[in-house]
């Protein structure tokens, strides 16, 4: 389907007609001269649309110095207890840790994003005279039961309170409607393009028929989904799991449960917004617990071996952002107003708190450190930074890494050459999560539609927001109302293996136009829902592209990852060393993605910090 995308155009990610002024988005919200460190009352970055993430502006000087590019040190003009580079919720945490040990600590926070949280980003959009709000990022507190005792007292102390989800969340709400999940067969694989809905809900036999797949393909898909059989049989639990780790889903489908090709095609992209590679580089072992346990390994595997029976539930309407947002609180309550886990759902950030004078924990926004040294005496660190164009040096007495790993070797240029190599070692991954707001969900009810997967398209997929209400913020639970759409796309490159797919994927996501973008969203959508009485060109109201180059932290589970001997030979471990008075937080410095590993990090390199 074409779009004649130069007919009606999006400003920021929201529909006008060409004509209208196209107004910057900050004029009038930074200092009168458009360019101070201060913030204007009216900055709100969580209401713009468009290019989000990691917009323009926020890389490109980072990127400047990583080629070479060097800004002169100038005479600090503050200084502080505390400097720490990274407001995302390892840096957040790390300042909250610090203050608890400090009290009168003076610490200063910098990050190049023009919001803080880092990957748990706030979306909204206006509609009707209501706003709809959207995660960004980080989607949800996941298994808090698991989280470590840090992570777990950090969210008490603030206010989270994880019990109230199982009254803000409707379980219920897409099943009692009989919605289910789609899968969209495309054209190439399966000789044409269908939708057929009710995936791992209505008898397997009748979804087969009503794929395009062939007579040969339906009759393994309907074994591998119904049979309860043993691919492995007469090995033990234990050493099931050894081949199975190291058997990589793709080939657990084609030499062990021996099914068609196509079948294999339906899953091949199943992991990428987890993993953002194939099956053929996930092992088996993986995929048995992922999504509720994906086809072929429930008898082969024993449920108790990878059963996870906390329900998913624990989601804020802007994803973790509110944890962000809880942190600022705590230690800024000036910028955010209430006091409880509630209100902050709907409360409206003053920006222009963030960075007061008066403040003893500060924020600094679209400020890119390039240079972190200490001092000739060693008694304290010299950070110098690019604020708008401007160069600037403060000095801290101890200085906090809560950035990404990579960027450190290039900031810090004292580090060993052995800790430099164990932060370069993690390839971080991109992806990019899209919101779109709709003005209905109608076609979804009419479809019997809650969640849509492309088998081989731009966007993996495309699925209903969390039904969540917090307080005074009300979810939309009649398909006449508004929703927030999430898509997710992940470059996926099957003739590149390794974490070189993943660079790929990166170059791949930077130079993607929003036009891009816009133009998949309304094709996939229209894909899916026109006959249940969608249209893109009435029903979409505005998009935002969260695009996170650098996404997710390096990840260990995948198949090429090498049995390391210990935990001290980890490169992630040797380089998140403590150096001088610069210690390394962010969830890199763990390996592992998520909320709990953010916090732990950020409490790991205070405690470094305070045996200094």
């Amino acid at each position: 389907m074409k779009y004649n995308i130069t007919r009606r155009d999006f400003l920021s990610g929201t529909q006008v007609a060409i004509g209208a002024s196209l107004i910057a988005p900050y004029d009038g919200l930074l200092g009168s001269s458009g360019s101070d460190i201060k913030l204007g009352q009216n900055y709100y970055p969580p209401a713009l649309t468009g290019m989000r993430g990691s917009h323009d502006g926020s890389w490109e000087v980072m990127h400047e110095r990583v080629t070479g590019k060097t800004w002169q040190n100038s005479k600090h003009q503050e200084s502080y207890d505390l400097v720490i580079v990274g407001a995302g919720i390892s840096g957040l945490a790390a300042a909250y840790f610090y203050k608890k040990e400090h009290s009168s600590a003076r610490i200063l926070i910098l990050d190049n994003h023009d919001d803080f949280g880092g990957h748990a980003k706030r979306n909204e959009f206006k509609i009707n005279g209501s706003t709809r709000i959207g995660y960004g990022g980080t989607e949800s507190i996941d298994s808090p039961s698991n989280w470590s005792q840090v992570g777990k007292d950090l969210l008490r102390d603030i206010g989270i309170e994880v019990e109230k989800f199982y009254e803000a969340y409707d379980q219920k709400l897409y099943s009692s409607m009989g919605l289910a999940k789609g899968i969209m067969f495309d054209k190439e694989t399966y000789g044409k393009q269908k939708l057929v809905v009710g995936f791992n809900k209505i008898p397997w036999e009748e979804f087969a028929a009503q794929t395009p797949m062939t007579e040969h393909a339906k009759v393994d898909l309907i074994r591998l989904c119904t049979d309860k059989r043993d691919y492995l049989p007469g090995l033990s639990m234990d050493k099931k799991k050894r081949v199975l780790q190291k058997t990589s889903y793709y080939d657990f489908l084609k030499n062990y449960a021996k099914v068609d090709q196509q079948v294999i095609e339906m899953f091949r992209r199943w992991g990428m917004s987890k993993w953002c590679v194939g099956i053929e580089e996930i092992s088996a072992i993986r995929m048995a617990s992922y999504d509720s346990g994906i086809p072929g390994l429930n008898h082969t595997l024993t449920a108790s071996s990878n059963s996870n029976n906390e329900p998913y539930i624990f989601h804020f309407p802007d994803g973790n952002a509110t944890v962000a947002r809880l942190l600022v609180r705590s230690m800024i309550p000036e910028a955010v107003p209430g006091s409880t886990m509630e209100d902050v759902v709907t409360s409206r950030v003053n920006y222009s708190m963030l960075d007061n004078i008066d403040n003893s924990v500060r924020i600094r926004l679209n400020s890119t450190a390039v240079n972190i040294v200490h001092t000739k005496d060693s008694k304290a660190v010299d950070v110098t930074f690019v604020n708008h164009g401007k160069v600037h040096t403060i000095r801290g007495k101890k200085c906090i890494m809560a950035c990404y790993n990579m960027a450190i070797p290039y900031l810090c240029p004292e580090l060993p050459k052995k800790q430099k190599e164990g932060l370069k070692h993690g390839v971080k991954i991109p992806l990019s999560y899209t919101k779109v707001l709709v003005s209905n969900w109608k076609a979804f009810a009419e479809l019997g539609l809650d969640y849509v997967y492309y088998t081989n398209d731009f966007f993996k997929q495309v699925e209903l927001d969390y039904p969540v209400s917090l307080g005074n913020y009300k979810f939309g639970s009649s398909p006449d109302d508004p929703m927030v759409l999430h898509l997710c796309h992940s470059h996926y490159s099957p003739d590149i293996q390794g974490p070189d797919q993943w660079r790929a994927g990166r170059q791949q996501l930077l130079s993607t136009p929003f036009s891009k973008f816009e133009y998949h969203v309304r094709d996939q959508l229209d894909q899916a829902l026109s006959s249940g009485g969608f249209d893109a060109e009435r029903d979409i109201r505005a998009i935002t592209v969260n695009r996170w180059p650098h996404g997710y932290p390096y990840k260990t589970q995948l198949l090429w990852e090498p049995d390391w001997p210990n935990e001290e030979s980890k490169p992630w471990v040797i380089g998140r060393k403590p150096f001088g008075r610069i210690t390394i937080a962010n969830s890199d410095a763990g390996s592992v993605s998520g909320t709990n590993s953010a916090i732990v990090q950020g409490h790991r390199a205070v405690q470094e910090m305070l045996m200094t």
